[in-house]
């Protein structure tokens, strides 16, 4: 764990760069940042990326900046500029993987000309001894919209000539040819006429086309080949995305060579790992770039499933904050509710209530479309160690992909980080991999015990040599991607009893979090990881943070919210057609209805679609159902054009408007005051009721922002309630608590204290409160809807002192004060010791 940084680290500011969003851009905005109260931005991956690139990650070049940004010199002036206003600059960086779509990496560009002999050959992560003759020694690349064979025939596969240049053409896509199939079959020193007549002869023949290919180190194939036959690592399931060797000094020099620049130059101040559980040895990594980048706030964007803490060997400052925003959010729903919502949600749907059994058909789903290849590689080499191993008599090979897919299907967490090379394999591990398989050898009963004994001897290092490493490490490297698409992008859009829970890193089938739990991770956090990331919307979140919050208030109205819904289900039932959508899917709608209200079709349409793409029942982004997707499209259209149902939803949500208010300024001052570094995502310092991507990625309007900044200040707290439609409070929230973090930054630094505080009273379970050092006190109500703005006699007992609360300037003594007092001017408190 590294706890130094080179600059305080107060809050951070997430901004997503492209033609939108330049580096002058944000350098326009600096005198707005500062004054919100940022002390770092916090920069989408800049590296050159593909064309078009909506996010960045898809890096082609690690060697330059993107153009789109503003390229080199765009970035040296924001450099420039963030420091002149005493601001920091943090980066997301992409280790894991590379886009090879194109010709635009040059490094993927070279290995499908050279193959093997290529000096980039091995900073992919290849299969080049695949046990398919035809692959073997060979890049699979699955483009082609049809058999090779039809692609053949139909002459869509085409030799062309540029200038000096031969390549392959197919459609829009282009590939290299190899040397030797430039002078066995072409010729290419015959003059440009014979060169050209050559090529026109072997584009015009199939045969002769299919022998061409045949002598390239890649094999074109129908694409839905990628997720059976692929013999190269991918980010997830997707095949122009390449994984990178970083674990080899060579790849990792290359990668890093412009960015460690930029922090030994004290350009950068910290660095956001993207997907670390990607790494065929994440430890191994940070270690080494911990050591070349020293004092360098660094935070990883590990998925800690529930009960799950952060490797405390790792050296960095934590993670990016998806912990902290599952617990936060349970916060703010109302346990007592899940009985009545489990039951409403199983009556409505007919949908199984049974989370867990949805999570493990979904994740063998996710095997089954789109992780057949990776699995078929574990499969044989777990076949390998048996026969190198006779001790395990009863093994059967037939058996072992099915107890391999129940092993990662009952996975617990992303992944386990044994390392074969040193023998370590930590006490939480053991217990994982011990569990997992007792849990997966129940559910398949048949399965003979020595396959399943195998397995764990190999993933235990019990049984060693160089087979069974590679086993651990792909091993490990498969059951995060499983868990990313099977759970977070499959059962997160089945599974749908409050969805404001289904949130990268949550856990839908937990039912709120109680205060008590919330402070127990507060304290291990202010121990181990003081410096950790504080995150409530990010661009990778299912939605925006005020929509999940809203959603969230339909867990203290339960039976109002269930009457509504078969309310409206009944007005809108003539809009369904041929049965579609089901039930399922018209229940994510309300809530998502419910969240993101007010919103048009031009945004909930295209996020419907993809929630239904993405839960694989009725559609699929591999397979779309055209009848289905229609059929959901003209239902929400009708029902959004219906005029006694648009009535009805406004004016059901009107109670849960005020609600809705106070509970995102709670949230808002929990995560600016608890330990940690919080981070405000691009725009939301005004009400985000963004859905998924690329939703909450449009564009933000700064200068309005930077409007209402400026003029708050003139405005009476009164005043900015009275226009929190605009979402004013939050700004002014956000501005007073930044500035208390500076000007206390001691209590709220790796050195300060946490300290749960306790209210007395009927109302005591709607507050969370806590301590930061001896100087501040943090009063954030809970379940507003049953609350009310109504303390009653609930009290609290502040620290002897004068207390002066930084949102209305009252000041207040030590010793017990009522909570209605404390709170009358503004629905939230932050208190500061003046003497």
């Amino acid at each position: 764990m590294n706890r130094s940084v080179s600059k305080d680290m107060l809050a951070t500011y997430r901004l997503q760069l492209g033609p939108d969003l330049t580096f002058e851009r944000v350098c326009e905005m600096l005198p707005y940042f500062r004054d919100l109260g940022i002390s770092h931005l916090y920069l989408s991956p800049c590296l050159k990326a593909a064309a078009g690139s909506t996010h960045g990650y898809d890096v082609v070049d690690p060697s330059e900046v993107n153009l789109e940004s503003g390229g080199g010199e765009g970035f040296n002036r924001l450099c420039k500029a963030t420091a002149e206003f005493g601001m920091g600059l943090v980066l997301d960086i992409v280790p894991n993987h590379m886009s090879v779509a194109g010709r635009q990496n040059r490094w993927w560009w070279d290995v499908l000309a050279k193959g093997l002999r290529s000096r980039y050959a091995e900073f992919f992560d290849i299969r080049w001894d695949h046990p398919d003759p035809s692959v073997r020694g060979k890049i699979l690349l699955p483009v082609l919209g049809d058999e090779l064979k039809r692609c053949l025939e139909s002459l869509q596969i085409q030799i062309r000539r540029r200038g000096p240049e031969i390549y392959l053409t197919y459609f829009e896509h282009e590939f290299p040819i190899s040397t030797r199939s430039l002078s066995d079959s072409l010729q290419a020193d015959s003059g440009a006429a014979a060169l050209d007549a050559s090529i026109s002869a072997i584009n015009a023949d199939p045969a002769r086309l299919k022998a061409f290919l045949d002598l390239q180190h890649y094999r074109l194939a129908f694409w839905r080949l990628a997720n059976q036959d692929l013999n190269y690592r991918r980010f997830f399931d997707i095949h122009q995305l390449a994984g990178i060797c970083v674990e080899r000094k060579e790849v990792f020099a290359a990668t890093h060579e412009l960015v460690l620049c930029w922090v030994n130059e004290g350009k950068i101040d910290g660095l956001r790992i993207d997907h670390p559980d990607g790494l065929r040895d994440p430890t191994s990594y940070l270690e080494r770039l911990r050591a070349a980048t020293a004092r360098t706030w660094i935070v990883v964007e590990k998925i800690l499933e529930p009960g799950e803490t952060l490797a405390l060997e790792w050296p960095v400052a934590g993670t990016t904050g998806y912990d902290f925003l599952n617990i936060v959010n349970g916060l703010f729903v109302d346990s007592r509710s899940e009985r009545l919502l489990t039951d409403f949600y199983g009556e409505f749907t007919g949908q199984s209530t049974d989370y867990g059994q949805v999570v493990r058909e979904k994740k063998l789903l996710a095997l089954k479309l789109l992780f057949a290849s990776e699995l078929s590689r574990l499969d044989g080499l777990l076949e390998e160690s048996c026969r190198r191993n006779p001790g395990y008599g009863s093994f059967r090979q037939e058996d072992a992909r099915s107890a391999l897919a129940e092993v990662i299907a009952c996975f617990p967490v992303y992944r386990t980080y044994i390392r074969p090379d040193t023998g370590e394999v930590g006490a939480g591990d053991q217990t994982v991999i011990r569990d997992t398989i007792s849990a997966a050898s129940h559910r398949q009963p048949g399965i003979a015990p020595d396959t399943w004994r195998l397995i764990g001897d190999i993933l235990l290092l019990t049984r060693t040599g160089r087979t069974e490493s590679e086993f651990v490490l792909r091993f490990q490297q498969l059951t995060g991607p499983v868990m990313a698409k099977g759970v977070e992008d499959t059962a997160f859009y089945c599974f749908n009893r409050l969805i404001s829970l289904n949130e990268v890193g949550g856990n839908p089938g937990e039912f709120g979090t109680s205060p008590d739990a919330f402070h127990a991770f507060c304290l291990r956090i202010q121990s181990d990881w003081p410096l950790t990331m504080l995150a409530t919307a990010t661009h990778d979140t299912k939605r925006g943070e005020d929509t999940r919050l809203r959603i969230g208030l339909l867990s203290e109205i339960p039976e109002r919210w269930t009457r509504a819904v078969r309310r409206w289900s009944r007005m809108n039932a003539r809009f369904r057609g041929s049965g579609f959508p089901d039930t399922n899917t018209e229940y994510f709608l309300y809530q998502t209805l419910a969240g993101a209200w007010p919103i048009g079709c031009d945004r909930l349409v295209p996020a419907m679609l993809k929630s239904a793409r993405e839960a694989k029942v009725h559609t699929s982004w591999m397979d779309p159902y055209p009848v289905f997707e229609e059929a959901l499209r003209a239902f929400i259209e009708k029902v959004m054009g219906h005029a006694d149902f648009t009535a009805d939803l406004p004016a059901f949500l009107e109670p849960l408007a005020w609600p809705a208010v106070v509970t995102s300024l709670s949230q808002t001052l929990i995560k600016c005051t608890a330990p940690g570094v919080p981070d405000i995502y691009q725009g939301t310092e005004l009400w985000d009721r963004n859905l998924v991507d690329p939703d909450n990625r449009r564009p933000v309007d700064f200068g309005l922002r930077r409007g209402l900044l400026a003029e708050i200040g003139k405005l009476s707290i009164a005043e900015i309630l009275d226009r929190h439609a605009e979402g004013l409070p939050k700004l002014f929230l956000l501005q007073r608590v930044l500035s208390a973090r500076r000007r206390y930054a001691g209590a709220f630094g790796p050195k300060g204290e946490y300290r749960p505080l306790a209210a007395e009273g009927e109302r005591s379970g709607h507050l969370v409160a806590f301590m930061r050092g001896e100087q501040v006190v943090t009063l954030a109500p809970r379940l507003a809807v049953g609350l009310n703005g109504d303390w009653k006699n609930t009290v609290i007992e502040l620290p002897a002192g004068s207390w002066e609360n930084v949102f209305s300037g009252e000041r207040f003594s030590g010793g017990t004060q009522q909570l209605l007092r404390l709170l009358a001017q503004f629905p939230v408190g932050l208190l500061v010791r003046k003497a």
